[in-house]
């Protein structure tokens, strides 16, 4: 079990939905979270809905400038974990150029500009905890998914990478892949979702993860079979059935 009482985490994108479910967890738990997004307004709500010590700091993750200006406010922290994401659902016949950059930028080159700030002050001293979170979508390209999956496949694999350079060090990598989440993203789906979880229950599950000393969790652990599996599955087949 690891100590939370006293420990600073940032958590990315915790405004609403998996992440400022979250924030209440962790601060539960005795942590003090700093959480940031880019409304004010939200994350002023989300530190006033704490059970323990928290504050906020505002930062838009597609801007170099913004997240340089809020790693240098919030200091020093023990742990960083990353949940910022947008999407819009479309495939390539439907391709939105706006929408697929933005999902590029945010979901994974924001991660990219974080882990850039936080990882070579947790390596200098040995020390540190991050958290990415994925998706089980990152397995395996899926139709009427352009941008969304590609830049979830790459956040997993940025993971990876990580873990494999810091494994042996005092820098604590972990993923977390949920499915589908009831928040503002899903509302966009126009299909039935399986096994879709309220923010709160994924908290808990990526919260018992982080607890662990496991490197990798995917969830709900039933759905996450079908995505872990269609990697073992040839093309011809795998593009028959997810077609």
């Amino acid at each position: 079990m690891r100590k939370w009482q006293g420990k600073r985490y940032w958590l990315v994108g915790a405004s609403d939905g998996l992440g400022a479910a979250l924030a209440r967890r962790m601060s539960k738990a005795g942590a003090h979270v700093i959480v940031s997004a880019r409304s004010e307004d939200k994350l002023r709500a989300v530190v006033e809905s704490l059970p323990g010590a928290g504050s906020y700091q505002t930062v838009n993750v597609s801007d170099d400038k913004s997240v340089i200006a809020a790693a240098e406010a919030i200091g020093q922290i023990d742990g960083v974990v990353f949940l910022a994401g947008v999407y819009w659902p479309f495939g390539a016949q439907d391709w939105n150029a706006e929408e697929a950059n933005a999902m590029a930028d945010i979901n994974f080159t924001g991660l990219m500009r974080v882990m850039g700030r936080v990882v070579p002050q947790f390596v200098t001293r040995d020390a540190g905890h991050v958290v990415i979170t994925s998706s089980l979508t990152g397995f395996r390209g899926l139709p009427g998914s352009i941008g969304y999956t590609a830049s979830k496949a790459g956040t997993m694999s940025l993971a990876e990478c990580m873990y494999a350079d810091l494994r042996q060090t005092g820098v604590d990598v972990q993923v977390a892949n949920p499915g589908f989440i009831k928040t503002q993203l899903t509302e966009k789906n126009d299909f039935k979702m399986p096994f879709i979880m309220e923010p709160e229950q994924a908290a808990e599950v990526m919260f018992q993860h982080m607890n662990s000393t496991r490197f990798k969790k995917s969830f709900p652990t039933l759905f996450s079979l079908v995505f872990r599996g269609s990697q073992f599955l040839p093309d011809w087949l795998y593009y028959r059935i997810f077609s």
